[in-house]
């Protein structure tokens, strides 16, 4: 009778995962106006720039409603002309940059979907193989155990319905 060399390990070694680094790589290939980007996407939508937004527009307002009529400079009889174009334009440049910066996140986002589907290819090859090899061990733990002249029957019935030995 002859022996089947296993090949496990060899097998298992060409289908090895070898890491990388998703989130370095994007980093390293986003450019530096998509990072400025990116920087005012994060930035603009937290609870801290809503709230300087938000009290900038209230002293705003309340310094030309209420403060010395010398120093006002929008006044609200004139529906607070240049609040309305400052917040236009504020508007106007956050828009695209937050677009940009969406865009740079759905990459990032693409990228490590791109590698968690690697990995799981790669997991699924190695799961085969180690499974192919349990086979090839059951094969062999079954030869030598006819070899020896074990009743196999015998042995699955008992490790099916194992005996109390109480």
């Amino acid at each position: 009778m002859k022996l089947i060399k296993p090949h496990f390990p060899s097998e298992l070694r060409k289908h090895r995962i070898k890491l990388r680094n998703v989130h370095k790589h994007v980093r390293e290939s986003t450019r530096p106006l998509d990072r400025f980007a990116l920087w005012i996407t994060q930035h603009v939508g937290t609870v801290e720039f809503f709230l300087i937004i938000f009290m900038w527009t209230v002293t705003w307002l309340l310094w030309n409603s209420f403060g010395p009529e010398s120093l006002r400079f929008d006044s609200p009889n004139s529906g607070f002309v240049i609040w309305l174009f400052v917040s236009n334009v504020i508007q106007l440049i956050l828009m695209p940059l937050i677009m940009v910066g969406q865009n740079v996140q759905a990459r990032h986002g693409e990228a490590m979907a791109e590698h968690d589907y690697e990995i799981n290819v790669k997991a699924e090859k190695e799961v085969e193989i180690i499974l192919h090899h349990l086979e090839h061990l059951d094969k062999m733990l079954v030869m030598a155990l006819e070899r020896l002249g074990v009743n196999m029957h015998d042995v699955l019935e008992k490790v099916d319905h194992p005996t109390d030995s109480k």
